[in-house]
């Protein structure tokens, strides 16, 4: 099994702002300048980056929490399913993001832990700054 992959940002924005645009396919996809579909349910599929990553909703707590199964194009079928846990938590300036990712398969554990610095908390913090 590989390491879980932690990572914490904070951002210039809502609990709710933050939460919003990881949930909702629209801002999703502004964020991150590619396509997503994203179920609001718990049980929904999602996939982002034009189904390059996709899985399930396994909890949410609006504004606080995600929990999703996750895979990219990188697993093979055989493969166990990741999990993402993601908290949001006010914070002064902001919003602290505290990422989980466990259970990455080895093969994409480096491009997973390198992708959510290059294509989530750059654009992210991007996104949150122009929404200001």
């Amino acid at each position: 099994m590989t390491p879980a992959i932690q990572q914490s940002i904070t951002l210039p924005a809502t609990p709710k702002a933050l939460y919003d645009t990881f949930m909702d396919s629209k801002k999703h996809s502004a964020m991150t300048g590619m396509p997503a579909k994203i179920s609001p349910r718990v049980g929904g599929k999602w996939n982002a980056f034009g189904g390059s990553i996709w899985g399930r909703n396994i909890l949410l707590a609006p504004g606080k929490m995600v929990v999703q199964s996750w895979r990219s194009t990188a697993f093979k079928k055989a493969d166990e399913d990741s999990i993402l846990v993601v908290t949001f938590t006010k914070v002064d300036g902001g919003t602290r993001i505290d990422l989980a990712h466990v259970n990455v398969v080895p093969s994409d554990h480096k491009g997973v832990m390198n992708g959510w610095k290059q294509y989530y908390w750059g654009p992210w913090r991007n996104y949150a700054e122009k929404k200001r």
